[in-house]
């Protein structure tokens, strides 16, 4: 009986890590094309954005402007996810680098759960 409960967490947990992969793949790939829109979609209301040394807390779609703006600066050429977890509070993170025409970027990302789907809340771009 013991085994059959253990193997359902298991599975269960496969499950909610797998439905969460999908969202950073996606995330992933807005990041490698450049696609400030298709990133957005991933944003909750208000955004902590950080670019630069300029960090203030946006809406959705005044983020999506500045991240668009970024992206026509500095158009990427490659993004690569190096490390994730979750923090005490549950919140999701990843940590990538993300390569572009004119430097390499670590990218933060911070993912609240809201209803059954995942949404950044905060979202870093620092020189590295």
């Amino acid at each position: 009986m013991k085994n059959i409960i253990l193997i359902s967490i298991l599975f269960v947990s496969h499950l909610t890590i797998k439905a969460q992969t999908l969202n950073s793949e996606a995330i992933a790939q807005a990041f490698k094309s450049g696609n400030a829109k298709e990133l957005s979609k991933y944003f909750s209301p208000n955004v902590e954005l950080k670019v630069f040394n300029k960090e203030d807390v946006y809406s959705k779609t005044q983020a999506e402007i500045i991240v668009k703006d970024f992206f026509t600066k500095n158009p990427p050429k490659n993004y690569v996810e190096v490390h994730n977890g979750t923090s005490k509070a549950g919140a999701q993170y990843i940590i990538g680098q993300l390569t572009t025409a004119n430097g390499t970027f670590r990218i933060n990302y911070f993912l609240k759960k809201s209803s059954d789907s995942y949404f950044i809340q905060e979202l870093r771009f620092e020189e590295e």
